[in-house]
């Protein structure tokens, strides 16, 4: 089992920047991949960007296009996901999850987080 918990969302300005952190509990977490979702109101739930556990392996979603970097700390237990030059479009509720591999579909992954709040203005 791994319990997932993120924070660091927030409300920030156009251009602005965020760093979001998913702390994980249980012995394994180095064995997972870890991802990141997000979702807006009335939108389906998207991907992000996946980590494999040994760090070697990242996966972002197009629209990223350099703006966001996922890292991870397995000493820590923590995945993050640094987001710059954010955008208003960026609004949504993010998730990490954690899985077996890294995955771009949600149905992939077996953990999830409750999410935390990302909220940009124009």
């Amino acid at each position: 089992q791994v319990l997932l918990v993120e924070s660091g969302g927030g409300l920030v300005q156009a251009g602005g920047s965020l760093r979001l952190a998913c702390a994980a509990s249980g012995r394994t977490f180095s064995t997972y991949a870890m991802a990141w979702f997000r979702q807006a109101p009335g939108k389906e739930r998207e991907f992000v960007a996946a980590i494999r556990w040994s760090v070697i392996s990242r996966v972002y979603a197009d629209f990223v296009k350099g703006r966001f970097t996922i890292s991870r700390d397995n000493a820590k237990n923590t995945v993050y996901l640094q987001m710059n030059n954010l955008k208003p479009e960026d609004t949504a509720v993010y998730y990490c999850a954690a899985g077996a591999t890294v995955q771009r579909s949600q149905y992939d992954y077996d953990y999830w987080g409750q999410g935390t709040q990302v909220t940009v203005s124009s």
